[in-house]
Order: C-alpha cells, then structure tokens, then sequence
C-alpha cells in the first residue's frame, strides 16, 4: 500500500531524515518506534504532504504522492491523527467531526459515518455538543481519531496516541486500534511506548537520528537485545 524509498527531509538547515526505506502491507499494522527526534513525526507529515522532501519517493498504491499538498494526499484516502491531536477546540464535538468529513456533500453519507465513530467512541456521543477544548486528553484523542475516520480512510496514521493519557485509556485506544484494522483499515503507528506498539504491530521499524536502523516482526523486535535496552527497559 505505502513505500517510502530513500527519502530525505529537512527542517530549516537541519536535516530529520536520512535516506528513510519503509514498507507498509495493506491490511497491516506498522510501528515507527524511536527516540525524541529520531524522526518519527517527520516521516508521517512527509507522507501526508506537511513537510516536503528533499529526495527520494513515496508511493502509495502504485501512485507517487511525493510532496503533493496535504488536502490531495486526504483526498486520496490516507488520514493522519498528529501528535498533541490538534483537534478545533473552540468547535463542539460534532462539529469537529464534520470536519473530518469536509469533502462529503451527502448529508446522510456524514450522519452514518458519525454514527460508525459513535460506535467505536461511545463518550463522544454523550458529549456531541460539548466544545472540544474542554474536554479531557482521553477524549481529545478519541475525538482526534474519530475525526479522522470521519474520512472512512484506507491507511490511518497515528501520531502518539498514547501521550499523556491515563493507563486505563492507553489501553481502549489501542484495543480501538486493533479493531480498527480488523475491519480492514491499514495502520502506521508512531508511538514512544514501544512495549504497547510492538505488541499490536505485525512489524516494525527502529529509527535514529533519520537513519533505520532495525525492522522486523513486531514480536521479534520485542525480544531484540538492542530495542530491550534502548526502548523496552
């Protein structure tokens, strides 16, 4: 579905990633882990067409989507959840929602997407009035994803869903995010809790400094000496 092949980026005169090779699998889940600023975030906003890269391609379902403009690489399916979940925070959770959907002209495709989010997020049914801003991390990141879906996207990509939140919630988001990929929805996960993301992930990728360094099996890598001492202790 997704492959980036020596890609490049740059922040200002700093460069964030160093000749990036990543794979993703229709129907898979894939984990980026790694330290702060090894490049994670990067390597998802490059996808999604926020940061331009340098050199090298990403091509997604046999298309080259290399610094296309964010709006066009949403159009084409791909959602993009980012760190700190940057949801409208003066906007009511409905309106947040249909957000999401800003391409769909169908007042009733919008309500049935709403309700399939309802599903997966029952809170946020309860709280469909209630100004975004106001509500709890947990719920901002529920109402971050339900956005998203909103789209009814082929490939998700998640940006630390589980910062900041309390354990009990890291655990519905991520039980979330299996069943999301059970019904079919690809899945890049960016995440600093390694031990959680490569327990879900069916592979995974170790960045450093813009360089991979290691991938393999997400189990595999949970065993990895190296991914153990760095990541998992």
């Amino acid at each position: 579905m997704l492959q980036l092949s020596n890609v490049e980026s740059y922040y200002g005169g700093i460069q964030a990633l160093k000749g990036v090779d990543i794979v993703v699998d229709e129907g898979e889940i894939v984990t980026l882990i790694g330290s702060n600023g090894a490049g994670k975030s990067t390597t998802l906003k490059s996808i999604s067409g926020l940061v331009k890269i340098k050199a090298g391609s990403i091509v997604y379902k046999g298309m080259e989507i290399s610094n296309k403009p964010a709006h066009e690489t949403t159009l084409l399916g791909i959602a993009h959840v980012p760190e700190g979940r940057r949801i409208f925070p003066k906007l009511s959770v409905k309106e947040n929602l249909r957000m999401g959907a800003f391409s769909v002209k169908d007042k009733q495709v919008v309500q049935e997407r709403m309700e399939r989010v309802f599903h997966y997020f029952p809170k946020l049914k309860d709280r469909i009035e209630q100004k975004g801003g106001t509500m709890s991390g947990g719920e901002q990141q529920m109402l971050a994803m339900g956005r998203a879906l909103m789209l009814q996207p082929n490939l998700l990509m998640l940006d630390e869903p589980s910062m900041g939140l309390a354990p009990i919630i890291v655990e519905q988001i991520f039980e979330i995010i299996k069943e999301l990929n059970r019904e079919g929805i690809t899945i890049l996960l960016v995440e600093q809790n390694a031990y959680q993301a490569l327990q879900i992930a069916h592979r995974g990728y170790v960045i450093q400094t813009g360089e991979i360094k290691l991938q393999g099996n997400g189990s595999d890598l949970i065993k990895n000496e190296e991914v153990r001492e760095a990541y998992l202790a």
